[in-house]
């Protein structure tokens, strides 16, 4: 299933695309040696080019998905901006009301009086303020030897109409695990971006991205003792000279929770 956010602009409703040709596969549906490597660990940064604290978190998002501070760990980064601090004088032109909504769920899940930026989630299950390097490195070493399904992204192409396809793996929930089921997602994001900032607290200044997320899509679900395995096409509103994109997929506990995987694959035209 694709989730469609009620309140995304036209722009970010055209990005999310259509989910296709689903099967479900048995436990040992993904090859274990689908975790081998350094183990994955999802970060995401909640950001806005209209907030002048945001830069610094931005930078370290950059750093990250350069070198990752903790040995033995694949860091999947996302950019993720909020729409809330638009109307100060300058519009994100990445920003969605979904990325907000998202934020919303993360701070009811932590507890938060309020969402904030710039905040950075790590695997869904530790967030702290974006620009603190320290907590990031710590939360990072925290989920680096944490159990995880065996995610892959394969067969993935972009022909010349746009639309981008992939096929998706995920292996079941452990059977220690506290639910039942954990969700799917499929994430189609810019692998770079830049902006010249006109108005604003960040007015006169070029800002520089990374994985800038354009679609978050649900999928479906993985259970004890059940994979999971679909064929998938999307049309990502990309805008005009980009050649390459990257494609993520996590599974993520209801909440949203911890994530239980993850797994990314570029993709080029």
């Amino acid at each position: 299933m694709v989730i469609f956010p009620y309140r995304v602009a036209r722009r970010w409703r055209l990005a999310l695309g259509a989910a296709l040709v689903l099967c479900l596969l048995p436990a040992d549906g993904v090859s274990a040696a689908a975790t081998e490597g350094p183990s994955p660990v999802l970060v995401e940064l909640f950001t806005s080019e209209g907030c002048s604290s945001c830069p610094p978190a931005d930078a370290i998002l950059q750093q990250f998905d350069r070198t990752p501070p903790v040995s033995g760990v694949q860091l999947i980064v996302l950019s993720e901006h909020v729409d809330y601090w638009n109307h100060l004088g300058w519009k994100d032109p990445y920003s969605s009301a979904f990325f907000s909504d998202r934020q919303n769920s993360y701070a009811r899940q932590f507890g938060l009086a309020s969402a904030y930026t710039p905040e950075m989630v790590v695997d869904g299950a530790t967030e702290f303020v974006g620009s603190n390097a320290a907590k990031a490195d710590q939360a990072i070493e925290k989920y680096r030897n944490a159990p995880k399904i065996p995610v892959r992204i394969s067969s993935a192409s972009w022909d010349a109409s746009g639309t981008v396809h992939a096929h998706l793996d995920a292996g079941p929930l452990p059977e220690e695990s506290r639910g039942r089921k954990a969700t799917l997602f499929l994430v189609a994001a810019l692998d770079q971006a830049e902006s010249q900032v006109a108005h604003g607290e960040n007015q006169g200044r070029r800002l520089t991205h990374v994985a800038v997320v354009l679609s978050l899509m649900k999928i479906g679900s993985v259970s004890k003792g059940t994979g999971f395995s679909q064929d998938v096409s999307l049309q990502p509103a990309v805008p005009s000279g980009v050649s390459t994109l990257r494609l993520i997929a996590f599974v993520q506990e209801t909440g949203p929770g911890r994530v239980l995987g993850a797994a990314l694959q570029h993709v080029a035209k």
